[in-house]
C-alpha cells in the first residue's frame, strides 16, 4: 500500500505500519465493499483528511472520536465535524456549549471544524471508515489497530502535546499515551446521553493554559463563520 495518499510527514512515520498485513487486507476489504455497490463514508479523498490537514510535527492537541459520521454529506475525514450547510451534530452542539461557558467565545453556526485541524488541533476517529446507514460497521476492519499505532507514534516522538479523551471508548486509548511528556485530559462524552457529564471539564481553556506553558500559541477555538 506503498500508493496511500496521505501528507509527506505522516506517511514518513507510518511507512511501515501501511505494510503490514492488515492494512493490505483492510484496503483490499474496502476495495471488495466499493465494488459491490456499498457506499462508504467519508469520500476516498477525504479518508485522511485530518492527517493532511495537520503534519506531524505541526500536532498540538489530538481530540479522539470513535466513528465517522454515517449518513449522507456528514463525514468529512475529522472527528465531530460536518461541512458546511450540514446540521450541527447534538455532540458538537455540546462541545460549542461547552466552550462558550469556558472561553465564553459565540456558539458557531456550522459544523465545519477545519480551522481546529489547521492549527494543529488532530480531529482522529478511531475508525477512518463506515458503511453508509450502518454505524460501527467497519469497527473490525483494521482502523484500530492502524489509529492505536498513530497514537503511540505521537506519543513517542512527540512531546507537549493535549490528549483530549471524551467517553469510555478513548478513555480506554490512555495506555497508549506517555503521561509524563503529554497532558491527558479526560471527560464524559459530549454526546446528550451522557446526560450533561461533558458540561464543565473546561478542557479548552486548560488546553490553552498547557499549550503556553510549554512555549506554544495557544489554539484559537473560535470558528469563523
Amino acid at each position: 500500500m506503498s500508493d496511500v495518499k496521505i501528507e509527506p510527514s505522516w506517511k514518513n512515520q507510518l511507512t511501515e505500519e501501511f505494510k503490514q498485513p492488515y492494512f493490505e487486507a483492510m484496503v483490499s476489504r474496502l476495495r471488495q465493499e466499493k465494488e459491490a455497490g456499498k457506499v462508504i463514508y467519508p469520500p476516498g479523498s477525504l479518508i485522511f483528511n485530518a492527517f493532511n490537514l495537520t503534519p506531524f510535527e505541526k500536532v498540538k492537541v489530538v481530540i479522539l472520536g470513535q466513528d465517522p459520521y454515517h449518513n449522507p454529506g456528514e463525514a468529512m475525514g475529522l472527528c465531530f465535524s460536518v461541512p458546511h450547510g450540514i446540521r450541527i451534530p447534538p455532540s458538537l452542539k455540546n462541545i460549542y456549549k461547552e466552550m462558550a461557558s469556558d472561553l465564553n467565545i459565540p456558539i458557531a453556526n456550522h459544523g465545519d471544524l477545519t480551522h481546529w485541524a489547521q492549527q494543529g488541533v488532530f480531529l482522529l476517529n478511531a475508525m477512518l471508515t463506515v458503511e453508509k446507514n450502518q454505524a460501527g460497521s467497519h469497527q473490525k476492519l483494521g482502523w484500530q489497530t492502524f489509529t492505536d499505532a498513530v497514537i503511540s507514534r505521537l506519543s513517542a516522538e512527540r512531546s507537549g502535546l493535549v490528549f483530549l479523551l471524551w467517553g469510555g471508548f478513548a478513555r480506554k486509548k490512555k495506555e497508549l499515551i506517555d503521561p509524563k511528556k503529554h497532558l491527558i485530559l479526560e471527560a464524559a462524552h459530549p454526546s446528550p446521553l451522557a446526560g450533561g457529564a461533558f458540561f464543565g471539564c473546561r478542557h479548552f481553556s486548560q488546553t490553552n493554559d498547557y499549550l503556553v506553558s510549554q512555549g506554544q500559541q495557544p489554539i484559537d477555538w473560535a470558528l469563523p463563520a
